[in-house]
Order: C-alpha cells, then structure tokens, then sequence
C-alpha cells in the first residue's frame, strides 16, 4: 500500500535537553561583570579574524554582541541595587 502524498512527514524531534532560558537565568544570578566580559570575548576576537565577505557579518554580529553585554551589564547593576536595598532593609529590622 502506498503512502498517502497529501499527509507531510512526521517532522523529527529536537535534540533537546530543555530550554536554555533557565541556564542563562542561573548565569546572570551568580556572574560578575568580569564573567559577562570574558564570556564574549572569544567571540569577540574570532570576529576580528574574519576577512572578506563575512567580515561585514562579523561588524552586524559585533553590533549584536555589544548590545548584549550592555544588557547584561544593565541586569547586573540592577541585581546589585537590589541585593543592597536588601541587606538595609535586614538591616532596619
């Protein structure tokens, strides 16, 4: 018997472990500024080393690169307000 030429595959299951959000969430509770830095500097230098037609990807994806950290940088600075508005707030009790 033929297979029906209506009826699309079955797509196939993604490789998965879960979501990565929980991942970057547990990152950004526990890193310093210092890990943000050196987490995309690898990146950062490879980038440089493109030549040619993929260098003007390498500037887009630099672009991308330096806004992240800027947000990452701004979660930081919040998360340390927030933990010192905390700990005086233990603090009046």
């Amino acid at each position: 018997m033929a297979a029906n030429p209506k009826t699309p595959p079955a797509p196939a299951p993604a490789p998965s472990d879960g979501p990565m959000y929980p991942s970057i969430e547990a990152f950004i509770e526990r890193a310093s500024s210092d890990e943000v830095n050196s987490l995309f500097g690898s990146i950062r230098d490879g980038l440089g080393a493109l030549k040619g037609p993929k260098a003007d990807q390498a500037k887009k994806v630099k672009r991308a690169i330096e806004k992240a950290e800027e947000l990452l940088g701004h979660l930081l600075q919040v998360r340390e307000k927030l933990e010192a508005e905390r700990k005086t707030a233990k603090g009046q009790r």
